[in-house]
Formats: structure tokens, C-alpha cells, sequence
């Protein structure tokens, strides 16, 4: 946090909303949906090609101010399993986009103390794409400020499959099949995140109202945060804002408020209770 706040000049309109924020209660894990790029594009008249190519800059611009916040891991929803659906020039495109990211960002990666981890089925990937991306992945491995997960050829339902045929693969290799029993725990450290905890806030850009099979299992008590800019106009400045709207939510896991049952409240409580139990 201090980091961010040393990097901004008085007048700058994002410094009152940095000093608005507190720095105990900063996610721990921010997950973004990356999306919008070729709305973007559509409505500057320019082939969708040119809204990706729009949307690297904010994915710069992102994983510094979160290196400079202090947070831990930022998640981003990159190619997910359905996009290979999408006309082939324009995944390749893309492809072309991440390895021209991943050789352009290695020295800040590198300086920022940023580790980079990419998560989903990268077996699929084309070969110098994958060897790319696990060349800056090996770089970065030792880096010890934030984990960026980039989740690529990714989806929620696939995570799931995987996970649990692994926990099979591994019990039927060491003997253990028929006495296989698979709790919360167990499940968890077979996904792909499992070096990850659970996303505290997940981000969604062009008002979409949907999680679009995106870590399905993690996000079961996440904060969500939907914002109608389009991913080529995300910055800072949103995402500072996504963060004090998180800082707003009473995060209850399924329980209650702190204080919800103290004083004249929990009197009245108990005898609404009793008054129940004995009519």
C-alpha cells in the first residue's frame, strides 16, 4: 500500500481514493473476468482483433497496482476452454498477444519481484505459446511479492473433472481406491490453485451479470464487484474503487454480523424465540 501512495502526487485523482482505503482489510486474492474487449472495439468500428490488443495494457496496469497495494494474488480469467470456439484468426491473434506480453513483461515481472503461474489445461496450447509461457513461468519461479495466476485454456467444470480424476489416479496408484474418501481439503489441493487461497474478491468488467465457469469451486464466498467498463478502459482508478466497495461488505461466510446478538437485540431476540416455542 505504501508503495502505491509513494507513487502519487497530490492532484492526482486516484490518491484521495488510495488514502481512502484500509490497508488491514485489503483482499488477499482479487480474481478479475476479464471482459469486453470486443464491445470495444465494435463500437470504435475496429475488428475485435483491436480490442484485445487494447485490453494488455490494462492487464500491465493491474498487476502493478496490485504489486504496489500489497496484494497477494491476482487472478485473471485470460482464455477460457469455450473461446477456441471463436474464429481461428482471432485466437491466433490472441496467442500472438500473450507471447508478445510474456517477452515484453519478463524484465518488470522480474524487477517487481512479480511471480507469474498459469493455471487450466496447458497441455492444449500450441507448442511456442506453451514454451513461452513456461520459460517466463520458471523465470519468475523464485519471486516472492505477488502471485499472478493467469488462467489460460481454463474453465470451472474442467478444473473440477481434473481434480477429481487425479485424486483417483493417485489413490488407485498407491493401493488406496476402495478406501478413498474425499473431503473439502483433499478436493482443494487437487485444483489448480491449490497454492492459492480462495478469492476474497472477484471482479467482473462490462456489466455482465455471470461467473462464466470461472473457478466455480473458490469463489463460493467471494465478494463480487460488476462494473460497466469495458476491459480496455480499466484502470487504476477502477480498480481502487472495486477495492472500497469490497471494504464496504460485511463478510459473513454464512454466519452473522459481529454484534449482531448483543445487547437490547439479542433480549428481544430470545423472547420472539420463546414466544414461538410456546404459542
Amino acid at each position: 500500500m505504501k508503495d502505491l501512495l509513494e507513487t502519487l502526487q497530490p492532484g492526482d485523482p486516484d490518491l484521495d481514493l488510495a488514502q481512502a482505503i484500509d490497508p488491514q482489510r485489503l483482499p488477499v486474492h482479487i480474481a478479475i473476468i476479464m471482459d469486453g474487449n470486443g464491445r470495444w472495439a465494435s463500437r470504435r468500428s475496429l475488428p475485435r482483433v483491436a480490442g484485445h490488443s487494447a485490453g494488455v495494457g490494462p492487464v500491465r496496469s493491474t498487476v502493478e497496482s496490485c504489486a504496489r497495494l500489497g496484494i497477494q494474488v491476482l487472478t485473471l480469467y485470460a482464455f477460457s476452454v469455450e473461446n477456441w470456439k471463436r474464429p481461428r484468426a482471432e485466437v491466433e491473434t490472441l496467442w500472438r498477444l500473450l507471447r508478445f506480453y510474456l517477452k515484453k513483461e519478463l524484465p518488470e515481472l522480474q524487477q517487481n519481484n512479480i511471480r507469474l503461474q498459469a493455471i487450466g489445461r496447458l497441455e492444449a496450447l500450441p507448442p511456442q505459446v506453451r514454451a513461452e509461457l513456461e520459460s517466463v513461468v520458471e523465470a519468475t519461479s523464485h519471486n516472492g511479492g505477488l502471485l499472478v495466476n493467469l488462467a489460460i485454456n481454463y474453465g470451472g467444470r474442467a478444473e473440477i473433472l481434473d481434480a477429481v480424476n487425479g485424486i483417483i489416479a493417485n489413490a488407485r496408484r498407491e493401493g488406496r481406491l476402495d478406501s478413498l474418501y474425499v473431503d473439502e481439503e483433499m478436493f482443494s489441493s487437487g485444483l489448480y490453485t491449490a497454492s492459492s487461497p480462495d478469492p476474497d474478491l472477484l471482479i467482473r468488467t462490462s456489466g455482465e451479470m455471470r461467473i462464466s465457469n470461472f473457478l466455480l469451486w473458490q469463489i463460493a464466498y467471494s465478494e463480487l464487484y460488476v462494473t460497466e467498463t469495458l476491459w480496455p478502459d480499466f484502470n487504476r482508478t477502477e480498480l481502487l474503487k472495486a477495492i472500497l466497495d469490497y471494504q464496504k461488505r460485511d463478510r459473513r461466510y454464512g454466519g452473522l454480523s459481529n454484534g449482531t446478538y448483543h445487547g437490547a437485540r439479542a433480549h428481544r431476540e430470545k423472547q420472539l424465540v420463546e414466544a414461538v416455542i410456546t404459542s
